[in-house]
């Protein structure tokens, strides 16, 4: 903090201080004499000064607090919008839906496989390279809606393609995987359909990161297992920040 002039430094004003608690205890039934009077004043002046160093800071973080949140609103044509906010609370409740299948074929994992924390395969995921689909534009600051749906749409499509592996894995339950990846499939088209009925949506298409959209090689049967598991793992993480990102939509 900057001294109140170059004759009055912080150390002085704590010494000044120091004395003016002095005379008023010293002197409580008395009038302050001319040192209290003076001590008074630079004080007041040290105060006003400090006001006028914090109030330009706290203006400039409401102003950066109000710019975050304008780049976290959605498109201006649909706040309100009745049809886009059924679009929104139609895709929430489809993704929780495919959340709640998600959880109960991690449990048949678990209990079939003995595979059941992620933590002690992150060496195996590290070898593996399974990458999570990206989701970047749901969570940017230049937030836009037809771009994030469209990275949902795309991201739904990648994990379709790999809950294949799935059908290996546990072949006892396919009929609970054949119907996630029907669910997932719906959804996918469900955004894709509701994207282009809704006028104001483009769909955007991101160009996909090599291999992306198709599993590495599993060539051992521990690998594809720990495959499975680690694909089951980053779906239900894309749909934990699909879910948070339309509710946010539903909220502003």
């Amino acid at each position: 903090m900057p001294c109140i002039d170059e004759r009055f430094s912080i150390r002085e004003l704590k010494g000044t201080s120091a004395a003016f608690a002095s005379v008023l205890f010293t002197f409580p039934g008395t009038v302050i004499n001319s040192k209290g009077e003076e001590i008074l004043r630079r004080f007041h002046a040290f105060r006003m000064r400090s006001l006028q160093t914090v109030l330009p800071l706290l203006v400039s973080a409401v102003l950066c607090l109000g710019c975050t949140m304008l780049h976290a609103a959605p498109l201006a044509e649909f706040s309100g919008d009745q049809d886009f906010q059924q679009f929104l609370q139609k895709d929430l409740e489809y993704i929780r839906k495919i959340k709640g299948d998600v959880a109960q074929v991690q449990e048949l994992v678990c209990t079939t496989l003995q595979l059941c924390n992620e933590e002690e395969l992150m060496l195996v995921k590290q070898k593996l390279g399974i990458s999570q689909a990206p989701l970047d534009q749901c969570h940017s600051k230049t937030f836009q809606v037809d771009a994030c749906f469209s990275q949902i749409r795309d991201g739904l499509q990648i994990y379709h393609g790999h809950l294949a592996l799935l059908l290996q894995l546990l072949p006892a339950h396919s009929s609970l995987v054949d119907a996630l990846q029907l669910d997932v499939s719906n959804l996918s088209t469900n955004i894709q359909q509701q994207m282009e009925d809704l006028g104001g949506l483009n769909t955007v298409t991101y160009p996909k990161a090599e291999g992306q959209d198709t599993l590495p090689s599993l060539s051992s049967d521990f690998d594809k297992q720990a495959g499975g598991f680690i694909i089951l793992a980053n779906f239900k993480r894309f749909l934990e920040m699909s879910l948070r990102a339309l509710r946010h939509l539903t909220l502003v």
